[in-house]
């Protein structure tokens, strides 16, 4: 079998990881005289690596995030240096979705609690978790549109499975009449199950006025906060601060 037909066979085993390289780890095992055993530890090793990586490019895709280069390695802790960058990088470790808890993110627009959040999400799925990212109102009209297509049934279960779904920018816009009871099934059906990561603009104490509905909202947050990770951004936004000069505030 020459190295063309060599390749070939590697596809066919769907071994691409090793086809891809096949030439050039040989070209190598043949310049450092190498053993045969070290060349097939390279090809090995070469196949897991691609692998791994397709595997979180594909969570990557799935997660859906808004801002995928969003990470903890490009947040200025600095810009805001009351924040507890202490949680932050204990809820990176994903602990807390070993556990099945929660987390709440607090804060006025542009104190970098989407940023913070989907940095954690990146942070999960390179530690082998699944998410799913979704804004608020994206998540609901997602809903909306299982229940017309008659999936229902199969999207709550999608969402009530996922190791880690991260809703942002939850007061940000206007959301449907149904908001406060489909909101407060999301969280009932993870609660203790699986870990849910909600940002804020808003305080706690205006969502029940903000959804039209006291009793979901403080059910909701009653499973929130149970087993809940509060974070308090801010005070300081980012967006005032790269707003053009002369532009109102």
């Amino acid at each position: 079998m020459n190295l063309l037909e060599l390749e070939r066979a590697l596809r066919q085993l769907r071994l691409g990881g090793m086809a891809a390289v096949l030439e050039t780890r040989v070209r190598q095992a043949q310049s450092e005289a190498m053993a045969p055993i070290d060349l097939i530890s390279c090809l090995v090793t070469d196949e897991l690596t691609r692998r791994s990586d397709r595997l979180l490019e594909r969570r990557r895709k799935h997660a859906a995030f808004r801002d995928p280069l969003k990470t903890l390695d490009n947040f200025d802790f600095n810009f805001n240096p009351k924040m507890n960058r202490s949680l932050v990088f204990d809820l990176a470790t994903c602990a807390f979705i070993t556990k099945r808890e929660d987390g709440l993110f607090l804060g006025p627009g542009g104190t970098g609690k989407s940023h913070l959040a989907q940095a954690i999400g990146q942070a999960a799925i390179v530690q082998g978790y699944r998410v799913v990212y979704r804004e608020t109102h994206v998540l609901l009209d997602d809903l909306a549109e299982a229940v017309v297509d008659g999936t229902r049934k199969e999207f709550m279960e999608s969402l009530t499975t996922v190791p880690l779904l991260i809703i942002d920018d939850f007061g940000m816009r206007k959301l449907p009449l149904t908001a406060a009871e489909d909101l407060l099934e999301i969280v009932m059906r993870r609660y203790e199950r699986a870990s849910t990561l909600l940002t804020s603009n808003r305080p706690v104490e205006d969502w029940g006025k903000m959804l039209g509905d006291v009793a979901a909202v403080s059910a909701m947050l009653d499973r929130l906060l149970h087993h809940g990770h509060v974070l308090k951004c801010g005070p300081r936004s980012w967006r005032t601060k790269m707003a053009p000069a002369g532009e109102s505030q």
